[in-house]
């Protein structure tokens, strides 16, 4: 991580335009080209459960629509995988836990997304990071109002989203896990106190950063890079060899 800690403080539409998704629905503008958000979310590793052949498994919710659940946590898909080789050993044994990149999540809900039998994905947060945000939020005056937490780090005189350098590239890194913004906040406060003493975490959902992605063009939302949870890089890492990432598919009908 200390390759992401030589912080600046960087302005621009991308913190109005996030604020303003929490209180109405975005205006319909000109969008990121689509290119350029898969750029952002391709690194973003998320897990599903689907079968041997890789459709997702699928669940019927009110008014008959299909759900699917996507989880930023493996131990969390792990939970609900053990709980239907408990309950329904049959299914099981033709499921397994897939490493999914967020990017074919997305393309494969845009290119449903008009469809009146449309797949819907539900995002699931890690409760820790639930409760982290709730505190957080409530800290500052605010509501959790859902979604999954992401963490990302204002400062200086205005307030700006902080970047960083990583790989000679100038980033807006946004964070799963609060642990670890905390400890890039606490090396930046003893590399250079006088901006770290400036610094806030602010919360934003991954589900408005996604639709803000889609409905916005603004060189700024390029800069935006997602890291992933140290426990989904470590799943990633001892999985690897036998559990390469894939493209999800919607079950056949």
């Amino acid at each position: 991580m200390k390759s992401l800690l030589r912080w600046t403080t960087t302005l621009g539409l991308v913190g109005s335009t996030l604020l303003l998704s929490w209180l109405s629905q975005p205006l319909k503008v000109l969008a990121l080209p689509e290119a350029d958000v898969v750029k952002v979310l391709e690194q973003v590793p998320v897990f599903a459960i689907t079968d041997k052949q890789g459709s997702l498994l699928v669940q019927t919710g009110k008014n008959n629509q299909k759900i699917t659940g996507i989880f930023i946590s493996p131990s969390d898909a792990q939970k609900v995988f053990e709980n239907i080789k408990k309950n329904q050993p049959d299914l099981a044994n033709n499921l397994t836990i897939q490493v999914v990149p967020l990017s074919e999540v997305y393309k494969l809900d845009n290119a449903n997304a008009d469809k009146p039998d449309r797949l819907n994905f539900a995002y699931v947060p890690t409760q820790i990071e639930v409760e982290a945000a709730k505190k957080l939020l409530t800290t500052n005056g605010e509501e959790y109002k859902g979604g999954v937490p992401l963490y990302v780090v204002r400062g200086g005189k205005e307030q700006g989203f902080l970047t960083s350098s990583l790989n000679n590239e100038q980033i807006i890194p946004f964070f799963f896990d609060k642990k670890e913004v905390q400890g890039s906040i606490d090396q930046l406060k003893k590399d250079n106190p006088e901006l770290g003493s400036t610094v806030k975490i602010e919360v934003v959902p991954l589900e408005i950063l996604m639709a803000t992605l889609k409905q916005k063009d603004d060189e700024m939302f390029k800069k935006i890079r997602i890291f992933p949870s140290l426990e989904a890089i470590e799943f990633i890492q001892k999985n690897n060899s036998t559990q390469p990432q894939s493209q999800p598919s919607q079950p056949p009908k």
